[in-house]
């Protein structure tokens, strides 16, 4: 097997590695949100709507800083991205990797290096999307949540639907700066690929173990869980409002 050869057998299996644990990873969110971290932190928001929303001149401005916070979080990272997008275009225009060849080990052609970079950039440009549906969400979120429902209309059951509403909005913002998040750990793996396909497939085993360690907790679900059922909260419907 020569070299270049190896592209096609490791980078393909780096690439499975990811993909079956992040299937694995959303079986778990929508079959036990609360064993895993975007489950509980979704139940969290939940609670932290209806508490804001029950009083909202009072909580209004507290509401608002805090999804000003979620905002700005979103933009630095669509900020950052539009940045190494423009330093990965800036070296797919260049001729430095072709002096410094003794580097790689896999496929050193120019289409090689082309497809690199160009699976970069299109990662990177993901993770700047879905960053920005973030920021819409958040931005939405931040005048739902202090109009004074309570004026409008009497009924719990409107006051309930109001405050699902604000919540699944403010959710929807989270998820998305979570995939726009993982969007911009993908690219990771994608780097080093630049450098051969054994860097590659490292990476992945290694972005893979230290998300695991992220993305699963196991001491602090049992008491949200406990505690969003007495609030008659929903657990297994928390995924599926997450991306229309």
């Amino acid at each position: 097997m020569e070299k270049h050869d190896l592209d096609y057998l490791i980078v393909p299996t780096g690439l499975t590695v990811m993909l079956a644990y992040h299937m694995w990873h959303l079986y778990r969110i929508v079959q036990h949100p609360n064993k895993t971290a975007i489950g509980i932190n979704a139940i969290n928001r939940r609670l932290w709507v209806q508490a804001m929303m029950e009083d909202s001149p009072k909580n209004g401005v507290l509401a608002v800083q805090t999804l000003r916070n979620n905002i700005m979080a979103s933009t630095l990272l669509a900020s950052t991205v539009i940045m190494l997008s423009s330093l990965i275009a800036l070296l797919m225009s260049s001729s430095s990797w072709e002096k410094s060849l003794y580097l790689v080990f896999g496929d050193r052609t120019e289409l090689g290096f082309s497809i690199k970079f160009f699976s970069i950039l299109v990662c990177l440009l993901f993770a700047f999307l879905l960053n920005l549906q973030s920021v819409k969400y958040y931005s939405h979120a931040s005048i739902l949540i202090n109009v004074p429902f309570k004026k409008v209309s009497s009924s719990p059951h409107y006051h309930h639907l109001a405050a699902e509403h604000v919540a699944r909005t403010v959710n929807r913002g989270s998820y998305f700066w979570s995939l726009g998040l993982r969007a911009f750990y993908f690219s990771f793996p994608l780097f080093f690929w630049l450098f051969g396909p054994i860097p590659m497939l490292l990476s992945c085993f290694v972005l893979v173990f230290m998300l695991y360690f992220l993305d699963v907790t196991l001491e602090f679900g049992s008491a949200v869980a406990y505690f969003a059922e007495g609030k008659d909260i929903c657990l297994h419907n928390i995924p599926c409002e997450s991306i229309s």
